[in-house]
């Protein structure tokens, strides 16, 4: 098992990384590497982050602004070689579609809820993880 895992989390929002990371904790599950966050709040800052590799899955918001998380994933599924896995944080469950439509791999409700998200993001590091081995 690699020493720990990187996660990008993009938001406009800094109270929603702090959910993302307070979710997630040190480790979202005991058989994946612990985390490191690294946030970004504007689109620019996620397209240089990806471009300098390492990021084992993004989080992104959905509900961010001006670029969305939905449209900032299927940006970076068309144009990141060998893109991370993407969890997207949306709205509405009614949204699901739309994570859908915008290739995330996985998608959870807004405003976090630990467990569900934890599980998400364990099941998304596993599936990452186990390519790159």
């Amino acid at each position: 098992m690699q020493s720990s895992a990187t996660v990008l989390v993009y938001s406009d929002d800094a109270n929603t990384r702090e959910q993302v990371r307070l979710a997630a904790g040190r480790r979202p599950a005991a058989d994946v590497p612990p985390v490191e966050f690294v946030e970004c709040a504007t689109l620019p800052a996620v397209l240089k982050r990806l471009d300098e590799g390492g990021v084992d899955v993004c989080v992104l918001d959905g509900e961010a602004a001006p670029a969305g998380g939905m449209g900032v994933c299927r940006q970076i599924k068309d144009e990141v070689f060998r893109c991370p896995p993407v969890l997207l944080l949306i709205g509405r469950p009614q949204d699901a579609w739309l994570a859908t439509w915008s290739r995330a791999d996985a998608a959870v409700t807004l405003p976090v809820e630990p467990v569900e998200f934890a599980a998400s993001l364990a099941a998304l590091l596993r599936s990452r993880l186990s390519l790159d081995a």
